[in-house]
């Protein structure tokens, strides 16, 4: 990352982000390259029917979303609440956050900052099938 100054996008602004997604793609281990989709329109082809096509799948809007942790409180403490108060959560800090997607849990990871900006950097992605586990 402190290369950060070379990389600048169209406006002259350093992209950090994409200097962060490529230097990703440099340390990928290759356990993700390929996608699960892929996999299952392959599987499709496999079985002598006609390939899947995912295209018209792939641009389906999900909401993404981040969880830093829980809690219960009475309604009671609720309306005590005010600027300043302090929440206690069910984690530890330095605990992963869970990666939800339209309230599912895919993942864990991390929370990275990259010019002034949010991310979340992925450290342990849930399998499909650990996932159907916790539906039986």
């Amino acid at each position: 990352m402190a290369e950060q100054g070379d990389n600048l996008d169209g406006d002259g602004v350093e992209d950090a982000w994409a200097e962060a997604l490529a230097e990703q793609r440099d340390t990928d281990d290759g356990a993700f390259r390929t996608s699960p989709l892929s996999e299952i329109a392959g599987q499709a082809g496999k079985s002598g029917e006609e390939p899947v096509d995912l295209d018209m799948v792939l641009d389906i809007p999900v909401t993404i979303s981040m969880e830093i942790g829980r809690t219960q409180i009475s309604i009671r403490n609720l309306l005590k609440l005010n600027q300043g108060s302090v929440v206690e959560l069910d984690r530890l800090a330095g605990e992963p956050l869970d990666v939800l997607v339209n309230g599912t849990l895919i993942a864990h990871g991390e929370v990275v900052v990259v010019n002034e900006k949010f991310g979340i950097r992925l450290t342990d992605v849930i399998t499909a099938m650990e996932r159907i586990k916790k539906l039986q």
